[in-house]
């Protein structure tokens, strides 16, 4: 295999581990503080790439520059923010206290629901973004060639990774955020607002999967079921680097998305089959992910 060849796989597995993890990171936020698992992270996975589509049709006209093009993708995914205090107020508030089987249907019935409401505002049929392949140009090194969008998507998630990771060890926030996390009852005695938390981390975590949506668009296209196979990747992800860590999401999602593009670019039909074997074997091994702890599992 030549060396233009295996860069290719590895820089396509770092783009699919770049998308990957933002989805998986905004399912560690709302597990990490609020304890439930949110099925809907892959429903606003999809929500944004279809934003995305929407935003492209409305604001991107011809002969426009790729670095406006970006902005357009980003404020179509951030635009959605006001979906995490819809629902952290109007659903999830009223199902902490009950069982986890329950919360799971419930966040399972809101996949349901915006499957629909996608039907509704765009239709059942798959939407591609018009005019990405002449705005985004490639970068040729000898033989390797780097596609300037894919090494846009990888900067950007990086730099997201490093942010959280600040934002959650260096700043008032996010002192709060892991008092919750720890502890709910003594973090609302010491004074923290619990609820205020829990609306800005559910908020944060629906971001993160609306702009990985967003951001996926101009390479794929939005169709019906993407978020059930977002879904399914985040969960791979979140059982390979360990429930409720940010560094097993970050590790985790490099680790998926290296297999998914070996497995394309060899044999496509083991793709799933090869990430699932993983997850199997680190279920057997350590049933905590490679970078979660044994008392999660407990919980």
């Amino acid at each position: 295999m030549s060396i233009s060849a295996v860069f290719d796989i590895a820089f396509g597995g770092l783009f699919y581990a770049s998308i990957i993890f933002l989805i998986a990171a905004g399912l560690q936020v709302v597990f990490g503080t609020q304890k439930i698992l949110n099925l809907a992270c892959g429903s606003f996975y999809a929500l944004g790439a279809y934003a995305g589509i929407s935003f492209i049709d409305w604001f991107v006209g011809p002969g426009s520059s790729a670095p406006y093009f970006m902005l357009v993708l980003i404020a179509a995914g951030l635009s959605l923010f006001f979906l995490g205090p819809v629902i952290e107020r109007g659903v999830l508030k009223f199902i902490y206290p009950r069982e986890e089987v329950f919360q799971l249907l419930a966040t399972f019935a809101l996949v349901l629901i915006f499957e629909d409401i996608i039907k509704i505002f765009w239709g059942i049929y798959p939407r591609i973004a018009k005019g990405t392949a002449i705005v985004y140009q490639s970068i040729h090194i000898g033989e390797i060639v780097i596609p300037l969008y894919h090494l846009f998507v990888i900067v950007c998630s990086f730099s997201i990774a490093l942010i959280i990771g600040f934002v959650i060890k260096n700043t008032k926030f996010g002192k709060m955020l892991r008092a919750v996390a720890d502890d709910r009852e003594m973090a609302a005695a010491l004074g923290i607002n619990v609820t205020h938390v829990y609306l800005l981390s559910f908020t944060l975590g629906t971001v993160l999967g609306t702009l990985g949506g967003s951001l996926i668009i101009p390479v794929t296209a939005a169709m019906l079921g993407m978020g059930i196979e977002a879904i399914v990747l985040a969960f791979a992800v979140v059982v390979i680097g360990g429930l409720g860590s940010m560094m097993g999401a970050f590790i985790g999602a490099i680790i998926v998305g290296m297999l998914k593009a070996v497995a394309l670019a060899t044999f496509p039909e083991l793709e799933t089959f090869v990430i699932y074997l993983l997850v199997i074997i680190i279920l057997l091994i350590r049933p905590w992910g490679l970078f979660g702890r044994p008392e999660i599992e407990a919980r």
